[in-house]
């Protein structure tokens, strides 16, 4: 008899340490997976994180804390509040509708010769010229004269620009940077494109925005970086109008009354 529960009870620890081996954790009798940690595991070596004993405990030490937590959601019947309700269900169609996205664009992948094919066309569209702008922008014209002539009577357009009203190129001297005349509102473009390398706008250019004061720095044509360099940007934006493609299609399908 006694060997019968020795032997017993022997199977009964066997039993229990496969349990535990597949489980990572057992939270008041409810099981987590040893399979859920390998999973973030795997997720995070992707990610360039190197996997060690302290790693894989921290994730069990989280997966342990979240399910006491969503155990006590449950007992205090939290998901039976109407703002949660909501909050899930709309959870839920944001995953569904990404899932559905990324199978979409898993069975409809991008080829090289459609990279290709829209970077020979961002290429054709960027042909022209592009000029290197400063600009000074303030509220009265009134302010830009003044500003005109204190250039006119040796003023450093940098240091003027400083109290320019646009954040983003005033600390640089009034900087815009690279661009072709289209990227400004017609105003702006027309007395841009009418001045030479080095020249500053004589009169106040009004726009939407206030007046301006432009000096044109340089011109050149316009450029475009390698494939290699914009290949992930390209394959992006490909991805994102197959997408809306896709949702077009659907709901052009839809029955909706």
């Amino acid at each position: 008899m006694t060997r019968i529960k020795t032997l017993a009870a022997s199977l009964a620890l066997a039993a229990a340490s496969t349990a535990f081996a597949q489980n990572a954790a057992v939270v008041n009798g409810k099981a987590i997976p040893s399979s859920k940690v390998d999973e973030i595991v795997a997720e995070l070596k992707k990610q360039g994180q190197a996997e060690s004993p302290e790693l894989r405990n921290q994730i069990r030490e989280d997966l342990i804390m979240r399910e006491v937590l969503l155990q006590e959601a449950d007992r205090q019947k939290v998901s039976a509040r109407s703002d949660v309700k909501a909050a899930l269900d709309n959870a839920r169609t944001r995953i569904l509708a990404s899932a559905l996205a990324q199978e979409y664009l898993k069975k409809n992948p991008i080829s090289d010769a459609d990279i290709q094919k829209e970077y020979d066309a961002a290429k054709a569209r960027a042909s022209g010229t592009e000029y290197r702008a400063r600009h000074i922008l303030v509220d009265k014209e009134e302010d830009a004269k003044a500003i005109i002539a204190k250039l006119k009577g040796g003023a450093k357009f940098e240091e003027l620009a400083k109290q320019s009203k646009d954040p983003g190129s005033a600390a640089n001297g009034g900087d815009l940077d690279w661009a072709p005349a289209t990227n400004y509102v017609p105003e702006f473009s027309q007395a841009l494109t009418k001045l030479q390398k080095g020249q500053t706008t004589d009169t106040p250019v009004k726009t939407q925005f206030g007046y301006h004061v432009i000096r044109l720095d340089d011109t050149r044509q316009a450029q475009i970086p390698p494939l290699d360099q914009v290949k992930q940007q390209i394959t992006e934006m490909i991805q994102q109008k197959k997408l809306a493609a896709y949702q077009k299609q659907l709901r052009e399908a839809a029955k909706v009354q």
